[in-house]
């Protein structure tokens, strides 16, 4: 079973949201996170749509969603949206995935906006200060002088940017796919647009909430990821009690690009309960 594009439209506050859902079943939402999209998903979101309904969106100002010049993007941003969008879907009590910059965007909605999940799953989560790569730290702090890069060379920057996310390294017709939303005029805007509202207030907010979570959490990591070092991921996992933690070894940050058919299982597994 392939997953479509996200073709559904929601209008947030934040601006129009694309979404798509596969499968039948009970509902599990993805959230991806940043610099990327719903399409990093593809493979796994195939596999859990055998047994669940499966929900994916790209948010604001990310992949086929609205892009536009002062909108919000930021954390605070998304996780008002994220909750918005569960009430748009009717899911009271789903269980959430979530990826990256997406695990603050489900931690900040469940936290501060009280929806609830049934589970939650993060995968090599933003959670705990200090994050962002090197190379993210340096983009923001100088944001009008990257942002004025030539086409070509911004290109080829978050190419450079998007494969080192991937411990065995991607192919080109993925890189291409997750660089396009990133390209021409627009995307280009876009994409230091979201690196520009990066605020790490926005995880210290709720950092010393994880001690309080009480629902069952799935945290996997890949052991060779060189976005958010394991030892601070392990590090998160020693604050939330009953916590479930899943090491991919040979994976790096994009955990379910480089070891689907191994998180796809965890996955699996937590789901399932």
């Amino acid at each position: 079973m392939g997953v479509q594009e996200p073709t559904e439209v929601f209008t947030s506050t934040a601006g129009a949201v694309r979404w798509g859902a596969v499968g039948s079943g009970e509902p599990v939402v993805l959230l991806h996170g940043t610099p990327f999209s719903s399409y990093v998903w593809r493979d796994v979101a195939a596999a859990l749509a055998l047994r669940y309904r499966v929900y994916f969106w790209d948010m604001p100002g990310y992949g086929t969603s609205e892009m536009r010049s002062g909108q919000r993007v930021s954390l605070a941003a998304q996780g008002e949206v994220f909750a918005e969008l569960l009430g748009h879907w009717g899911l009271e009590s789903p269980r959430v995935v979530a990826h990256d910059f997406g695990g603050a965007v489900a931690l900040r909605a469940h936290l501060l906006h009280r929806t609830a999940y049934s589970r939650l799953a993060l995968v090599s989560p933003v959670a705990l200060a200090p994050w962002g790569s090197p190379f993210f730290r340096l983009v923001g702090e100088h944001t009008e002088v990257f942002e004025q890069l030539p086409p070509a060379l911004h290109r080829a920057l978050v190419a450079e940017y998007v494969g080192s996310a991937s411990a065995p390294g991607l192919g080109p017709g993925v890189v291409d796919r997750l660089v396009e939303p990133w390209t021409g005029a627009e995307g280009q805007a876009a994409f230091y647009r979201q690196i520009e509202q990066a605020d790490q207030a926005h995880t210290d907010e709720i950092q010393g909430l994880y001690p309080g979570l009480d629902l069952p959490v799935l945290l996997a990591w890949g052991e060779q990821d060189a976005w958010i070092p394991p030892e601070r991921t392990r590090e998160l996992a020693a604050m939330i009690p009953g916590l479930v933690t899943c090491p991919i070894e040979g994976a790096g940050h994009l955990v379910q690009l480089d070891a689907p058919a191994q998180l796809t299982a965890a996955l699996t597994d937590f789901l399932r309960g």
